[in-house]
């Protein structure tokens, strides 16, 4: 539906209100970066893509002396942000690091996959408690769809610790069943 990924984001955030390219990066890492991070240098190409299609339109603004470029949405932006939201998604593609790292694990050192599953769990508590920080924010507007959204990432960070925690005993069962495994023979 949209040329990037990056589209429905800046039309979603615009629809919100106006802003400008640095407003929307900063919003996205307030909020959305845990499922759907957009760098500066997606973003801007965009707004400019955008902007020709007619589904944003800028305005020059000052601010604090510095000459910004404000975005608002258009009727046409609104149309497509619309039609999008209510079109089938493209489903999950799952491109998880420390899950790769787990999958080779085998391949570098016996043991090395309880050491992997520790560091992800690690990982992800650090990421939970973060969502807890944002969840928790009292400035944060409440009830609204986002918090949905907020919700679902602090519940899916909430089970991969558990199954991390699960899959840390089943190993270390394994290890204790096999305790010379991976000693060397020397």
């Amino acid at each position: 539906m949209f040329a990037s990924g990056v589209a429905p984001v800046i039309l979603g955030f615009l629809a919100c209100g106006p802003r400008s390219g640095y407003d929307i990066k900063t919003t996205v890492d307030r909020s959305t970066r845990f499922f759907w991070a957009a760098s500066y240098g997606s973003i801007y190409p965009e707004l400019s893509r955008l902007e020709r299609e007619g589904l944003i339109a800028g305005e020059a603004a000052s601010s604090g002396g510095r000459r910004r470029k404000s975005y608002r949405i258009t009727d046409a932006g609104r149309d497509a942000l619309a039609a999008w939201l209510r079109s089938e998604g493209a489903g999950w593609e799952l491109r998880d690091e420390g899950l790769l790292k787990i999958f080779f694990a085998d391949s570098v050192a016996p043991g090395e996959a309880l050491e992997r599953v520790r560091a992800l769990r690690a990982d992800r508590e650090r990421t939970r408690e973060r969502l807890y920080a944002v969840r928790d924010d009292p400035a944060r507007p409440r009830g609204g769809s986002s918090e949905l959204a907020l919700d679902y990432g602090i519940a899916i960070y909430e089970r991969t610790i558990e199954w991390c925690r699960e899959t840390e005993a089943r190993l270390a069962r394994r290890r204790r069943a096999a305790p010379d495994e991976g000693r060397s023979a020397a």
